[in-house]
């Protein structure tokens, strides 16, 4: 299991706070021209630090419209970004699951073709591409569709656990790790308070990471502290609790 940060699209914060992480995982803006990105900056800080490189895709991008046209403009989109970070040396590049009305159930079998096409731009870029779930959002999939959709079409997944708690509390996250735990290749991980308060460290909300051992102990994946600090100190006790909940296996209980 190899723990790193989110740290936004800021390499201020990358160079604050990645050293003793295994990796850092660095957004690209909507808009942004990833040509733009001072890579050489990049990557000599992921060098320094001995750390790799994730990426996350855009977070108002919608996955898919009701119409073509913009639909064939997403995946060319998505496409030039993901080589981009396959150029860059990335290992795994994060897409939200949305749509421009996830209730339309019209709608999933074309999420599910932008979705396999947008995997298959990432293969060929040589990056693992992963879904992640954000049905507390506006636009976001609800969990089981997302599951779903993930499952038919051979998608990874990244599980983000405080936005399945917002979605449908500790129950959310206990259904889907039952039923979808085998897709989940990468993790954000932060707590969150049913008021609204999310992305904070892990302890000072409510979801209870005991589900989450109980399905995901022994997990060997990426696991991404998302939380929303360069406090070192606050950082490195979620990391600690992230990797206890983690790599706790049933013969420890």
């Amino acid at each position: 299991m190899d723990v790193g940060l989110t740290v936004g699209d800021s390499l201020d914060r990358l160079e604050r706070t990645i050293d003793g992480y295994d990796f850092a995982e660095f957004s690209i803006g909507e808009g942004t021209d990833p040509t733009d990105v001072d890579t050489e900056r990049l990557e000599s800080t992921l060098a320094a630090a001995d750390a790799d490189l994730c990426v996350h895709l855009p977070f108002k991008q919608d996955v898919v419209t009701p119409v073509p046209e913009i639909n064939d403009a997403i995946r060319d989109y998505q496409t030039r970004l993901l080589e981009w970070a396959g150029s860059a040396g990335a290992q795994k590049a994060v897409l939200h699951g949305t749509a421009r009305n996830p209730h339309d159930t019209d709608l999933r079998p074309m999420f599910a073709e932008q979705l396999a096409a947008i995997d298959d731009a990432a293969a060929d870029a040589g990056v693992e591409l992963v879904v992640e779930n954000v049905g507390h959002q506006a636009r976001g999939l609800q969990l089981t569709v997302l599951g779903d959709l993930a499952r038919e079409t051979g998608t990874s997944v990244c599980f983000d656990v405080g936005h399945a708690y917002m979605e449908d509390g500790d129950d959310g996250v206990d259904r889907f790790c039952s039923r979808y735990g085998d897709l989940v290749s990468h993790l954000h991980v932060h707590d969150a308070r049913s008021r609204g308060d999310t992305h904070i460290p892990i302890g000072a909300g409510e979801i209870d990471y005991g589900v989450v051992t109980d399905h995901l102990a022994g997990f060997d994946g990426t696991v991404a502290l998302e939380v929303f600090t360069d406090d070192l100190d606050l950082l490195d006790d979620t990391a600690r609790r992230a990797t206890a909940a983690l790599e706790t296996s049933p013969a420890d209980d």
